[in-house]
């Protein structure tokens, strides 16, 4: 069959999508790029907070009206994992629901379908990581991500992730760098580590955390430049992991640690194990160790009871601190969470003029920030060229869709995934612009 996959949400969802199309391609599939094409329409889901349930629901929507008659339309990931007999009830257009545990049972389930019925399949989640020996890569696959865990352990008072996605299970250090091994052979330069907390990594499996120990292991691969930390939990950077990320020149001298909060009464309300005082001394050690590092954080505003002093704590911390990458979110009150049933829940309005404050704040520090690189010449990635001729790149400090661009200029003509050394002659408030130089 001619299968079609729209992802939608974060880059967990992206390394699902690439293990159910490999998946579905050792079974004699096709993965194509057209919806009005395909003989099934996959769309995965992301169901974390509200804006993101309502994104999903509309393309589900659009893939619905866009699809050839007669096609099946087949839904998975996160919204389909928590909403399966809500959205069977609702969304008679779609013929399969799934769930984030049903990746490998996809080929029978597709072959075994028959048309004009509808059903729903959303398996528990196994007590081990699940492995799976397929993958579908990019055409030229010169970043990957390397999921080294699932699930979560953490219970924060806002998050329905562990529902969804289950206990945090590891991977084994054998399986993660076999797998990286063939990324790299494959032609992959920057691997970026995904978990749901990368930082817990090993905590099941080895009886301590052992994240330091696995990159150590990823940075003896050869052919990979870059290895990227994401979603990192702050009161797990130990001194070791410092130490690795400042002694190996592999690891990117950045880091993504979601804060969300600097009151220690909205910590607390959270239920997150940070304090004031630990978040402050860990990113002193950070910027102490790496002084080149560039840290990006998420913020939530509107927690419920974040008082007036709270918020403008949180706004002296972000302008004092000076991230270099920061997001900043809405509180979306999230049934069957603590959070949902807490009283003092922020009105929407305060709670988006609280973001876009932090927002105003951080575009003067991100341009700051950018400035300071006018006159340098950085490392960049390439990753595409524009219709001008120009192209756009990440440095060292920017993960894809997420952060920073390069818009430079070169005589050559280069190919994504090549590394090339750029002048900055310009900065905006998110991006750079510069020119190539060879050496």
């Amino acid at each position: 069959m001619n299968i079609y996959m729209e992802t939608l949400g974060c880059l967990k969802n992206f390394n699902d999508s690439e293990t159910a199309a490999g998946i579905l391609e050792h079974a004699g599939h096709r993965i194509i790029r057209s919806p009005e094409e395909a003989d099934v329409v996959i769309v995965n889901t992301c169901g974390f907070i509200n804006d993101a349930k309502t994104e999903s629901i509309e393309r589900i929507f659009q893939m619905a009206d866009c699809k050839k008659e007669g096609a099946v339309l087949a839904v998975t990931g996160c919204l389909s994992q928590r909403y399966a007999d809500e959205l069977y009830e609702e969304m008679p257009e779609v013929d399969l629901f799934l769930g984030v545990n049903d990746y490998e049972r996809l080929p029978s389930i597709l072959e075994n379908f028959t048309k004009g019925t509808r059903k729903k399949y959303h398996s528990d989640y196994s007590r081990i990581y699940a492995e799976s020996s397929f993958r579908k890569l990019a055409d030229n696959p010169y970043t990957a991500t390397l999921k080294i865990a699932e699930g979560c352990n953490n219970v924060c008072a806002y998050c329905v992730i562990p529902k969804i996605r289950g206990k945090y299970r590891s991977r084994t250090q054998e399986a993660i760098l076999s797998e990286a091994r063939m990324l790299a052979e494959n032609g992959c330069r920057e691997l970026i580590l995904i978990a749901q907390d990368v930082t817990a990594y090993g905590m099941d499996l080895y009886g301590g955390y052992v994240l330091s120990e696995l990159l150590r292991k990823l940075c003896r691969i050869e052919g990979i430049a870059w290895i990227r930390l994401m979603y990192c939990y702050e009161d797990r950077i130990t001194d070791e992991l410092v130490q690795v990320m400042k002694e190996e020149e592999k690891i990117c001298p950045y880091i993504d640690i979601p804060l969300q909060h600097i009151s220690d009464s909205v910590l607390k309300a959270m239920n997150r194990r940070s304090t004031s005082a630990g978040i402050r001394r860990t990113i002193e050690k950070l910027r102490k160790e790496i002084p080149d590092i560039h840290i990006r954080t998420t913020f939530i505003t509107g927690f419920p009871g974040e008082t007036e002093d709270d918020f403008e704590e949180l706004l002296s911390f972000a302008e004092d601190t000076g991230f270099e990458r920061l997001g900043v979110f809405t509180y979306s009150q999230e049934e069957g969470t603590p959070a949902a049933e807490m009283e003092d829940q922020v009105d929407e309005g305060v709670k988006a003029q609280r973001r876009d404050a932090i927002m105003r704040a951080q575009l003067e520090i991100s341009l700051k920030s950018n400035q300071a690189k006018i006159g340098k010449t950085l490392r960049v990635l390439v990753e595409e060229k524009d219709e001008d001729g120009s192209y756009i790149g990440r440095t060292v400090w920017d993960a894809p869709e997420i952060d920073n661009a390069v818009l430079f200029t070169s005589d050559r003509n280069l190919t994504p995934g090549e590394f090339t050394d750029v002048e900055i002659t310009d900065a905006f408030d998110y991006d750079l612009a510069g020119r190539e130089v060879l050496k």
